[in-house]
């Protein structure tokens, strides 16, 4: 070998010692490098991706043990970082005076080195665990800068996640106004699936509702998340809500199902859907029945209120329109149900039904409006309800024979037919304009007839007490001495004329008191009336009850 041929192996034995050593001290450099860059990396992110200041309260990174100049001559790839945090918390534009926007108890993923200095960067899966979501209040959030920069440098993070598994999570709806309640959900597994950078993640999640307290399982679409007002994040889905004890709430009872879908925002949500209780009942009385709704309804997650656009109802055969909403006023610590109710032909019987104790006492035809106002509870929900409508029910018929009776014997002395007995079972029509309050249905005019006579009254009925008190008037086809059979039908001849008035056979003052299981019909005494009765001479058996009386 000549010297020059020494010389030149020598060179290049020599450059490729220090090719060598220069390789090794950088691919050292490069392990060094990697656990803080690694931390430096999830803060970034972090604060990007949610335009938050980030709070890491211990970060441990476990990395394989590599050869320098394996990593100085690209060695790394397929070598996964173990990573790990704890006590995460990311205050939305570094607010103080709120509840983070985050808070993670613990978060692990495996990064692949030999991305890790590449862009973009790519993390398969991301598991966290105990986390909590704090939406904040819209519109109270500090201006810190110009609101497209901040969203821009969201959106470029250099980082994507391919899947987020949540274990035990909640989210929380913050309300504008600190004496509203905040809205929170209870969250058990949430899975995301990212679609691309910048579009909306796919995701299902399982959550426990807190009223009523049920289980909701939805899947659906979610983001991109907004950066500058997180309560505008796109939210979107289906959703199966099963075995919802409605016995939470004071006055009604009943197991609610529901499927439907939604799409909104995290502030704002609207949803369509259908709900079932298949024995529905309310607590006073008692008596269940099926309920079957679909409905469109607003929910306002920062305000707490629920927009119904309206909802068709079916209780038991009867079908009905409600629309109205669930407001909470300030200051309030229940929400308030305001309601218009629309049912054009319905079942009285179901009606009754799930109003009252026991069996129903009448069946029909009903056609009714009425608003339905319920304040903030605190007592029986009968005594804070309040009805304001109409109603008219036709085919009426009593299922108590007494009462049936009563108005088939009406019937026959209104025709002039009193010992007709062809005439029984015989249908009532029925109409009113009522109030209720306190447990009182006050009616400014109540009327019913049946053929050959008609009742016009206005009264009260307790509901608490079951207590009729009705005063009226009933007018009759037939005259007077037409409603009575034998010597007293030729004994009230005479009076005819007096008791026929405007173009009626007879026209009476009459009253309705009892309840309405025994209801009593008759003459309505007058003030004159009574004060002849008073004043009239009282027979023997009239002055052994007054001295009865005494004695007691």
């Amino acid at each position: 070998m000549t010297a020059k041929k020494k010389k030149w192996l020598i060179g290049i034995a020599a450059a490729a010692g220090i090719t060598l050593v220069v390789l090794f001290f950088v691919g050292r450099h490069m392990v060094r490098r990697f656990e803080p860059y690694i931390h430096e990396q999830a803060l970034n992110y972090l604060q990007r991706r949610f335009d938050s200041e980030a709070e890491i309260g211990a970060l441990r990174i476990s990395i394989p043990r590599l050869s320098p100049l394996r990593v100085a001559f690209g060695g790394s790839d397929g070598v996964l970082a173990h990573v790990e945090g704890e006590d995460i918390v990311l205050r939305h534009k570094g607010r103080r005076d709120v509840a983070p926007m985050f808070v993670m108890k613990r978060f692990t993923f495996d990064v692949d080195l030999g991305v890790l200095f590449k862009s973009p960067k790519r993390v398969q899966l991301v598991t966290i665990d105990g986390m909590e979501i704090n939406i904040p209040p819209k519109g109270e959030r500090p201006d810190l800068g110009d609101e497209d920069k901040e969203n821009h440098a969201a959106e470029n993070t250099d980082v994507i996640v391919d899947e987020v598994l949540v274990n035990d999570s909640r989210l929380a709806l913050i309300p504008g106004d600190p004496k509203k309640t905040t809205l929170r959900f209870e969250l058990h597994k949430i899975r995301l699936e990212s679609a691309g950078k910048n579009v909306a993640m796919k995701y299902d999640a399982s959550l426990t509702n807190a009223k009523p307290p049920g289980e909701i399982v939805s899947k659906g679409t979610f983001g991109p998340w907004a950066a500058g007002e997180p309560g505008d994040t796109p939210l979107a889905g289906d959703y199966v809500f099963d075995n919802a004890d409605l016995g939470v709430f004071t006055g009604i009872a009943g197991i609610l199902n529901s499927t439907g879908t939604f799409a909104g925002t995290l502030d704002s949500i609207t949803a369509k859907g259908q709900a079932t209780v298949p024995k529905f009942r309310l607590k006073q009385a008692g008596n269940p029945i099926p309920l079957k709704t679909q409905f469109e309804v607003l929910v306002d997650g920062t305000k707490g209120n629920t927009v119904l656009r309206p909802v068709i109802g079916t209780l038991g055969t009867t079908t009905f329109t409600t629309s109205g909403a669930v407001i909470k006023h300030e200051d309030d610590e229940h929400r308030t149900i305001n309601l218009d109710v629309d049912m054009p032909n319905g079942q009285l019987r179901d009606l009754l039904t799930v109003a009252m104790k026991g069996e129903p006492f009448m069946e029909g035809r009903i056609a009714l409006k009425t608003k339905i106002d319920i304040p903030p509870l605190s007592g029986k929900v009968r005594e804070k309800l309040l009805l304001d409508g109409q109603f008219d029910i036709t085919q009426g018929k009593f299922l108590k024979s007494q009462i049936q009776d009563q108005i088939d014997s009406l019937s026959r002395r209104g025709q002039g037919q009193p010992k007709n007995m062809a005439i029984d079972e015989v249908v009532l029509a029925m109409a009113g304009k009522f109030k209720l309050q306190d447990e009182r249905i006050a009616f400014d005019a109540l009327s019913f007839a049946v053929p050959g006579s008609g009742v016009d009254l206005t009264g009260i009925y307790d509901l608490d007490q079951d207590v009729l008190d009705f005063h009226g008037t009933l007018r009759l086809d037939a005259k007077v001495s037409q409603t009575m059979t034998g010597w007293k039908h030729w004994l009230l001849k005479p009076v005819d004329p007096f008791f026929s008035k405007d173009g009626a056979g007879t026209l009476l003052k009459i009253q309705v008191v009892g309840s309405s299981k025994e209801p009593k019909f008759g003459r309505d005494k007058g003030p004159k009336d009574k004060e002849l009765e008073d004043k009239a001479p009282k027979g023997k058996e009239s002055k052994n009850e007054e001295s009865k009386n005494k004695r007691k």
